[in-house]
């Protein structure tokens, strides 16, 4: 487990993104902090990344991030990007969050429409990966990281503040693979 305290780039507010409708369907775009500030529907990816002993990757997003800084996350992910598919969206950002490259591609398994009250909505698109490599999380990104066992990630669940959505994620998730 890293923790990690520099925070070299603010993150882009001004990021153009693609907006969406109830459909996911791309009805025009917008700057991220203008879609947040409008509660606009967009589109995010989920990725479940593991190690090679079956450990899941969990981490602390920094402060500075425009949605639930200093909480917990139990995916790497992100926005897609405008004109991006979801597949390239959840290599890049898996690549990008764990500070890798040659990672496989994402193996997507099922998406859904996350509501928040204070952000609006995205379409979220689970994806799940191993990876083999020594990770280099960015520190734009995430504060502290970790490969937690699965026992551990639930005994973790109430003590520790989550991203509602990643917590979302990880329940339907769980649905999901019990069938």
């Amino acid at each position: 487990m890293t923790d990690r305290t520099d925070h070299p780039q603010p993150l882009s507010a001004d990021e153009i993104l693609d907006v969406v409708d109830e459909r996911d369907r791309v009805v025009g775009q917008a700057p991220r902090a203008e879609i947040y500030a409008r509660r606009l529907l967009h589109r995010c990816t989920f990725i479940q990344v593991r190690d090679p002993a079956g450990r899941l990757f969990v981490h602390r997003r920094t402060a500075r991030k425009l949605v639930f800084p200093s909480h917990y996350d139990l995916f790497v992910g992100g926005v897609v990007g405008t004109g991006e598919t979801y597949d390239a969206a959840a290599l890049r950002e898996a690549e990008e969050e764990l500070g890798v490259t040659g990672l496989p591609a994402p193996t997507p398994l099922f998406r859904f429409l996350y509501r928040s009250e204070e952000y609006g909505g995205w379409w979220s698109a689970v994806y799940e990966v191993r990876c083999d490599l020594p990770v280099r999380p960015q520190a734009e990104e995430v504060d502290w990281y970790g490969f937690l066992p699965e026992d551990e990630v639930a005994r973790r669940l109430p003590e520790w503040r989550w991203v509602p959505d990643g917590l979302e994620a990880w329940h339907r998730l769980r649905e999901w693979r019990a069938g």
